[in-house]
């Protein structure tokens, strides 16, 4: 084989590489799984534990949420009535649980419980996906069954805004609420303790998305039920702010390798035709 038929042969197996490089660079990434699912680990009792968990799609990275869980089923429950007892645990999964954690982690539910039963998840500064796994057992006079009730949910960086309030100075003023909205559409709501006369107190909201549409966005918080005795340092009982989130880069990657790629199937082709005009003239 001569020299421009073995380069010819060489660049065509590069430019296979780069083809499949190229593929898996504009391949969309994997989805985070799916909600609630009941997945049984063991099962003896005589009708099976059923149960679901709750809660956000998205929380805020370093914040934390609420999640909840309602059971029923197994050897606790006898012709639809509970009569027994539930134990559960509950724990974090993920690639990187940093200052993660599930607060309670374990309980035990009799008949007088009432449900669902709330559980506060905190996640840590990395975005990611996680899983809240709920372990629950269901017993009756030393017959058990267990099953695992999970939550998927992803951490991500979130938008912040931060305002100050001001207490007047002739009273103190009892707990209220901030209204937070985006764009006109309520998106959250901000609890504020008591506060005393003449005091201040730094409010933080921190809304999770997974990103913004390009252009102007803007947040307005909404004193409720203070009865004029708070305000924003500006004063007033309504504040706005406005910002700016721009466009996403290109992805310049997929284009560098589509053009390298077009470069070598272009020399391909040319040590093609120049190896074929060789032998053709040999063979004269």
């Amino acid at each position: 084989m001569d020299a421009p038929v073995k380069l010819a042969a060489a660049l065509l197996a590069l430019l296979c590489v780069l083809g499949t490089l190229a593929l898996l660079v504009a391949a969309p990434p994997a989805r985070a799984a799916g909600p609630a699912a009941l997945v049984p680990a063991a099962s003896s009792g005589a009708t099976p534990i059923k149960g679901n968990v709750s809660g956000p799609s998205l929380v805020a990275t370093s914040g934390n949420a609420t999640f909840y869980f309602n059971v029923s089923g197994g050897p606790a429950y006898v012709s639809g009535t509970f009569v027994g007892q539930f134990t559960w645990t509950a724990k974090l999964s993920g690639a990187n649980l940093t200052s993660s954690s599930v607060s309670p982690d374990n309980g035990t539910l009799v008949n007088t419980t009432s449900q669902p039963v709330s559980t506060v998840v905190t996640v840590g500064p990395h975005p990611e996906s996680l899983t809240l796994v709920v372990s629950v057992t269901s017993t009756l006079a030393g017959n058990n069954s267990t099953a695992n009730l999970t939550r998927s949910f992803r951490s991500v960086t979130p938008y912040t805004v931060r305002a100050t309030l001001v207490a007047g100075a002739k009273a103190a003023v009892l707990p209220f609420g901030v209204t937070v909205t985006l764009d006109g559409t309520v998106v959250g709501q901000v609890s504020v303790p008591e506060l005393a006369a003449k005091s201040t107190y730094d409010l933080v909201y921190r809304y999770a998305s997974l990103g913004l549409s390009a252009g102007y966005h803007t947040f307005t918080l909404t004193i409720s039920n203070a009865h004029g005795l708070v305000a924003f340092s500006n004063g007033r009982t309504v504040l706005t702010t406005t910002f700016y989130v721009g466009a996403a880069p290109t992805n310049n990657i997929v284009w560098y390798v589509l053009g390298a790629v077009t470069f070598i199937a272009v020399l391909f082709i040319y040590a093609t035709r120049v190896a074929a005009r060789r032998r053709g003239a040999v063979r004269r």
